[in-house]
């Protein structure tokens, strides 16, 4: 039977088919964007604590983080 090898232990190589500079009008890069522009743009990864209801967590993130719409995708539940 052979053995299977773990994702983890197979050599990856990078291929760049290409390189570029984003305009700053345009954007930021990833590790220079600010986080005002994750919050208003972006998505909040929550692990939900048991207890308060998906729509309660929203309300929560809403309210706190001073946005005027928030909302989830699929359960929140556990």
């Amino acid at each position: 039977m052979p053995r299977t090898v773990a994702p983890w232990e197979i050599e990856r190589t990078l291929l760049v088919k290409a390189e570029d500079k984003t305009n700053p009008r345009y954007g930021h890069k990833p590790e220079e964007r600010p986080a005002e522009e994750y919050i208003k743009y972006g998505v909040i990864n929550l692990d939900k604590p048991a207890g308060p209801t998906s729509h309660e967590v929203a309300a929560w993130v809403k309210r706190i983080l001073k946005l005027q719409r928030v909302g989830h995708g699929g359960t929140l539940e556990a």
